[in-house]
């Protein structure tokens, strides 16, 4: 008697029960695939529906009208009183020319603070001395005694946006001082 060897089938794989659902990335790749093929669709189209349009190029100097670069601003009317006058003098200054830090005067000419208020003083130190004085008490106000002077608030910044704001401001606190 031979024994004939028993066989046994191989376990059958699970059946699943629940449908494939893509991962978030797989979804997300296969709705860019569809948007980027629906705007190729859409350019060709264009193309297509335009094509038969004359077009010539545009002459940029028959539509630009005004001057590339800005009339420069009159000055405005001066303050009554001779502080608040010589800091509105050195605001305008500072947008007329420009603004810089760690140096009086750049070679381009743009002023810091400090360099703005004394070249408006025109060589006049108690009124130079009397504007920074005004000039330092905003600083002081506004950003705290941390503040030594005005060329260190000055430099403290990256763009002059803050620095002729408080110059602004010590101009007004000038003329609301009758200095």
């Amino acid at each position: 008697m031979t024994s004939s060897p028993t066989r046994t089938s191989p376990p059958s794989a699970p059946t699943r029960t629940t449908p494939f659902e893509p991962s978030l990335d797989a979804r997300l790749a296969a709705t860019d695939a569809a948007m980027t093929l629906a705007l190729e669709e859409a350019a060709v189209a264009y193309e297509v529906r335009t094509a038969h349009i004359p077009t010539t190029p545009l002459d940029l100097a028959a539509v630009i009208t005004v001057p590339f670069t800005p009339a420069p601003q009159p000055p405005p009317d001066p303050h009554p009183t001779p502080v608040a006058a010589l800091l509105q003098r050195a605001h305008h200054r500072l947008l007329t020319d420009g603004w810089c830090k760690h140096m009086l005067v750049d070679e381009l000419g743009a002023h810091c603070l400090y360099g703005a208020v004394r070249a408006e003083a025109h060589g006049d130190h108690a009124l130079e001395s009397r504007g920074l004085e005004v000039l330092m008490d905003v600083i002081t106000r506004d950003f705290g005694e941390g503040i030594d002077s005005v060329p260190g608030f000055n430099d403290a910044w990256g763009d002059g946006r803050i620095p002729m704001r408080t110059l602004d401001r010590a101009v007004r606190l000038a003329d609301a001082r009758s200095l």
